[in-house]
């Protein structure tokens, strides 16, 4: 799934900790061998999912006082991760802990609230959204090839200069062992492909039909690019670019969001809620958040004195 997806991490039983609250002794269940209170249940949960789920729960208020995520929305990014994750699905939620989509789309909330504060900052020009807009309206056939150092992408690119042939080069040189028994093929990505690397994605479009690129650094090796078909959308299919563009500038911004740009944006907003935790044994909760690195490295050097 994209970057800017919530990671599949938060423990289970969030809910059924917020609920308990450790306020009172209400029975929660009774033995014969005794009963077992509101109280003692907190404290077990506390011990196994407590900051964890003190972080979830203050998150979504926090970030709820000033940004709005509705039930379309959250029903809107659940799809498309289904989409992504396809009969995975269901394994990926019981892997990360969640008991199911209810629990999981408390955290899939929290991640879009996340978002809409980091993208407040975010600048996109018209000309990008244009452009945007534009590469949203094809589908492109490409294929590749990937080795593991710019000195052989280099040597390869130049055999494909002198007439070589791709799939055979590609069968030759590749590490995409996958792609090389279809000649290097990728089959066709768009513009937002998920999980594809967004570097290879921006090259991919500046193609034209048979163009080769130059070679292109990804987090996976060097690829040498090429497009072998451009496909259009029907014209009929194709929505005017002032009825999507801001939808559309939405998107970009989300794209150039990091894991760094979205943490910012998080400790930006819980610096200005003012948090103080009561319960002594969760107290520390948040302190990586809110503590600049530099106030840690002082705090470390005070300690050290003493």
């Amino acid at each position: 799934m994209k970057k800017w997806v919530v990671t599949l991490t938060m423990a289970a039983g969030i809910v059924g900790l917020a609920g308990c609250g450790g306020q009172n002794s209400d029975t929660v269940a009774k033995t014969s061998a005794g009963n077992v209170t509101k109280d003692e249940l907190y404290e077990a949960m506390k011990g196994k999912a407590g900051e964890q789920a003190l972080q979830q729960l203050v998150f979504e208020k926090v970030l709820s006082k000033e940004y709005k995520v509705s039930d379309k929305e959250v029903d809107k990014k659940m799809d498309e991760l289904k989409e992504q994750l396809g009969p995975q699905f269901e394994m990926a939620l019981a892997q990360s802990g969640f008991k199911d989509e209810d629990d999981f789309r408390e955290s899939l909330k929290v991640n879009l609230l996340q978002e809409k504060a980091a993208v407040k900052d975010v600048k996109v020009s018209e000309k990008e959204v244009k452009e945007y807009y534009d590469n949203k309206q094809k589908e492109l056939e490409v294929r590749h090839i990937l080795v593991e150092d710019e000195k052989t992408a280099k040597d390869v690119k130049a055999k494909l200069d002198q007439g070589g042939d791709f799939a055979a080069l590609a069968k030759e040189h590749s590490v995409d062992t996958a792609a090389n028994e279809q000649g290097g093929s990728l089959g066709t990505i768009t513009i937002d492909t998920p999980q594809m690397d967004q570097t290879f994605i921006k090259e991919a479009f500046k193609l034209k039909k048979d163009q080769i690129s130059n070679p292109v650094q990804t987090q996976f090796g060097w690829h040498i690019i090429q497009v072998t078909n451009i496909k259009e959308k029907p014209k009929k299919d194709v929505k005017p670019f002032d009825e999507v563009k801001d939808d559309y500038a939405h998107e970009l911004k989300v794209a150039k969001l990091d894991p760094e740009t979205m943490q910012e944006a998080l400790t930006k907003e819980l610096k200005k809620a003012d948090i103080k935790v009561n319960d002594k044994d969760l107290k520390e909760t948040f302190d990586a958040m809110l503590n600049d690195k530099q106030d840690q490295g002082d705090n470390k050097k005070e300690e050290e004195k003493k």
